[in-house]
């Protein structure tokens, strides 16, 4: 270990350098307008990976989809491979004035390195490219590096590359850098992951609109006709009120409110919803939420009765549910709680499957002792109430395979927000902890 962590050492300011040029690329695989920022950054990515001694390294797309880098060292003699995963497309910005630097210009504060992507998830690209580094481009076991191009969007073409490139990405074990740690100074490993399906629904009371004086009173607005059916998602105590939903219990994890309240910036006296204890709420049972609204601004606002009225509902599902069972859930709700008579209409949008993982065995063995090593203290198995749709579909592609699901995140890593950071110090750690997990898997 001693020679492994100043080995990580030495590498670790060429690393930082090259986060920052990575950073710098605006890949927004969101934005049509972007395609050559994020072709760009996929380019950076394999350059990296051929100067860190990747023998075979190449951009691959395929029709439809955002280029993804692979890169490969054959496994020595007897020994296995390792899928390393991560993504180089980042989230869009939002308001640039919401930053306190400039987005795509990694700023340094405090012992964290601020930018869109610095930890989500091009620090898991460079957590790669850093142990590679450590042991001078000659791993102990085989290594894939797969870095995709369109996770931010859903991963919509990765079941075609998947097929179309499935014997360079088989493995024995997966490493799935791109998820959270329990807190800068306590690694994790995620065991689950809820589910996600959303969904736009439309809400008309009338054929056209109408002076709210003179029709006002009999004749109700679209905007409350759909105020009132969405408050139908939760019961009085703030548990989702879908009927046919699946929720389990998690593990006994100590999650204090006060500390929930923290992370997630909520103020004094806005009550918590729902039942059960906190890891249950987040990450084991089904959460309903309002993510956008399409009805006139208050600037634009008018005396008149709105006649139609639009909202996306996101629903996360809990592990053990099935997305098209889900979708079918939620949108029966919608359409047998119109208030008034009004006409609902749904479209349905996307799916993504929910992740429970089976946390047991050599592989997990090694990446417990591992963390443990780097961070001098025992990682925390968690769940994530948020959904990474790729990993059902890599579980699924490779069964034989055991899924770790690590990352570079922390609480306060703000990831898809405003001044999203890395917190440098845990990032350090994350680097060697990699690197001792090859060392541990070799044979």
């Amino acid at each position: 270990m001693t020679d492994l962590a100043a080995a990580v050492e030495a590498v670790l300011p060429g690393v930082r350098a090259d986060l920052e040029r990575l950073v710098r690329i605006p890949s927004v695989s969101a934005d049509p307008k972007r395609a050559g920022e994020v072709l760009r950054s996929a380019e950076l990515v394999a350059t990296l990976l051929r100067d860190a001694g990747v023998p075979d390294v190449q951009v691959l797309t395929v029709a439809g989809g955002a280029p993804a880098v692979i890169g490969r060292v054959p496994a020595p003699a007897g020994a296995s491979t390792v899928l390393l995963y991560a993504h180089h497309d980042v989230q869009p910005t939002g308001d640039w004035a919401d930053w306190a630097s400039e987005p795509f210009e990694p700023q340094e504060r405090q012992g964290r390195l601020y930018g869109r992507g610095a930890a989500d998830d091009k620090a898991g690209v460079l957590a790669h490219v850093a142990a590679l580094r450590a042991f001078g481009g000659s791993p102990p076991v085989g290594v894939t590096v797969f870095v995709e191009g369109e996770e931010e969007i859903g991963s919509p073409t990765l079941a075609a590359f998947l097929a179309a490139h499935r014997d360079l990405l088989a493995a024995d074990v997966l490493v799935i850098a791109d998820s959270v740690n329990w807190g800068t100074e306590t690694p994790a490993l995620t065991t689950s992951l809820r589910g996600l399906v959303d969904c736009v629904v439309e809400v008309r009371t009338l054929e056209h609109g109408v002076h709210s004086g003179m029709y006002g009173g009999a004749a109700i607005d679209a905007v409350s006709a759909l105020c009132r059916l969405l408050a139908t998602l939760h019961d009085d105590r703030g548990d989702v009120a879908v009927a046919g939903l699946t929720a389990t219990s998690a593990a006994a994890v100590d999650y204090s409110e006060e500390r929930f309240r923290a992370e997630g910036g909520i103020p004094d006296g806005v009550s918590l919803v729902g039942t059960g204890s906190l890891p249950d709420r987040l990450w084991t049972r089904p959460a309903v939420s309002v993510i956008g609204l399409d009805a006139p601004r208050v600037a634009d606002a008018a005396n008149v009765l709105v006649p139609r009225a639009r909202a996306e509902v996101s629903l996360r599902i809990a592990p053990g549910d099935d997305p098209e069972r889900a979708m079918d859930a939620l949108v029966r709700h919608l359409e047998d709680h119109a208030p008034w008579g009004a006409q609902v209409s749904v479209t349905r949008g996307s799916r993504a499957a929910p992740v429970e993982l089976a946390a047991t065995g050599p592989a997990y063995d090694a990446a417990r002792g591992a963390f443990r090593d780097a961070f001098g203290t025992e990682p925390v198995d968690v769940g994530i109430g948020g959904s990474i749709p790729f990993i059902a579909e890599l579980a699924a592609a490779y069964p034989q395979a055991a899924v770790l699901v690590t990352g570079v995140e922390d609480p306060d890593s703000r990831a898809h927000g405003a001044d999203e950071s890395l917190h440098l110090g845990q990032f350090a750690k994350v680097c060697l902890a990699e690197t001792l997990l090859l060392q541990r898997l070799a044979p």
